[in-house]
């Protein structure tokens, strides 16, 4: 009976290894992904602002709001100047924004 389980065990650690890698990029190509894709300040879209981790519909509108005022960014760090965003926030989006 040992032996029997043994061999059960070990067929489920195989079985587990070969189909665990498959279903893992299965997972990550679903719908709900974030996209790692810069987003330009200058440009960008209120749909595409709130692609940004910790960007939501207020943020992005802020964002709209000071460009149509101010004008164009000509560096990222101005993103600090939006309400609703401080340094905590901009050094978790800085990998993500282009001017």
């Amino acid at each position: 009976m040992k032996k029997k389980m043994k061999i059960t065990l070990l067929f489920v650690l195989i079985l587990g290894l070969a189909i665990g890698p498959v279903s893992v990029p299965a997972q990550q190509s679903g719908g709900d992904t974030v996209s790692a894709e810069k987003v330009n300040l200058n440009t960008a879209t209120a749909e595409q602002l709130e692609s940004l981790p910790g960007i939501g519909p207020a943020s992005a509108r802020n964002i709209l709001e000071y460009r149509k005022k101010v004008g164009k960014f000509n560096r990222i760090e101005e993103i600090i100047n939006i309400k609703g965003i401080g340094e905590k926030k901009f050094l978790k989006l800085k990998n993500r924004l282009t001017v």
